[in-house]
């Protein structure tokens, strides 16, 4: 089953940080079929922003039809979200984009910001033993308590408030980790340094580059990134984060 578009009933939603918000809707068609790494676009009520908004998924829950959306408020479109509350209702678009492979083994979760969230839902499904290491601003984490539930977890804070002082390498170096794959979502400083991690140690990597989209159907172009081979389609270097990825090899991409 290929994406639909719904009207998904908002179930609650609360502040869980500094600009970021917890979104739980019933939406059941979306559900039954959604993986970890994709994600949905929700549609504003104000006819003036006519492009969806894409947002990760944080949790699924099919057999309830419940999704959760983790978001920061980052312009109008997120600032409409974040004032709905149980009750309302929201047009989604979904699920959208390719998640992430489960691959077995031991395997290191990285995030960072606003990366943080869609590495939930993969953590759990994961079969192998599970590393994650999360990086923040500062202190003023989210999602911890459940990050904690789906495997060992490491901080790191720029502030040097939590965890290990600094970025989520230093962490991972803090800590000698290694694993057979890596995944990781977050800024782009941050996957650029972790793909060239996994290359110096020979892990298999996986990133999300959602930070990177805008409308999320495919129809802005303003998430084209650069890949390592010619696209079939296109026949240049270059790949759509909303349509091939957001998941991609890190291999197949340049960062």
């Amino acid at each position: 089953m290929g994406k639909v578009k719904e009207e998904a009933q908002v179930l609650s939603q609360e502040r869980i940080g500094v600009g970021i918000y917890s979104l739980w809707l019933r939406a059941e068609q979306i559900a039954k079929t959604a993986a970890p790494g994709q994600f949905v676009s929700l549609y504003c009520q104000d006819g003036a922003r006519l492009l969806p908004r894409p947002i990760s998924l944080c949790e699924i829950q099919p057999e309830q039809g419940k999704l959760r959306l983790v978001y920061r408020v980052a312009g109008a479109g997120t600032r409409e979200f974040s004032a709905l509350s149980a009750g309302d209702t929201v047009e989604v678009l979904g699920p959208l984009g390719n998640g992430f492979p489960l691959k077995p083994g031991k395997v290191l979760v990285v995030g960072g910001g606003i990366g943080v969230p869609p590495l939930l839902e993969l953590a759990r499904h994961l079969p192998g033993e599970v590393q994650l290491v999360m990086g923040y601003r500062t202190g003023e984490t989210y999602l911890e308590q459940e990050l904690s539930e789906a495997g060992t977890l490491y901080l790191a804070t720029e502030d040097g408030s939590r965890g290990t002082p600094g970025n989520v390498l230093d962490a991972i170096r803090a800590h000698g980790l290694t694993a057979e794959v890596l995944y990781a979502c977050g800024p782009l400083p941050m996957l650029r340094a972790l793909k060239a991690f996994a290359e110096e140690t020979g892990m298999e990597a996986w990133v999300s580059m959602e930070e990177r989209m805008a409308c999320g159907i495919g129809a802005c172009l303003a998430c084209v990134c650069q890949s390592t081979e010619v696209d079939s389609h296109s026949q240049v270097k270059n790949k759509r984060v909303c349509q091939d990825g957001p998941v991609f090899n890190a291999r197949e991409i340049e960062l």
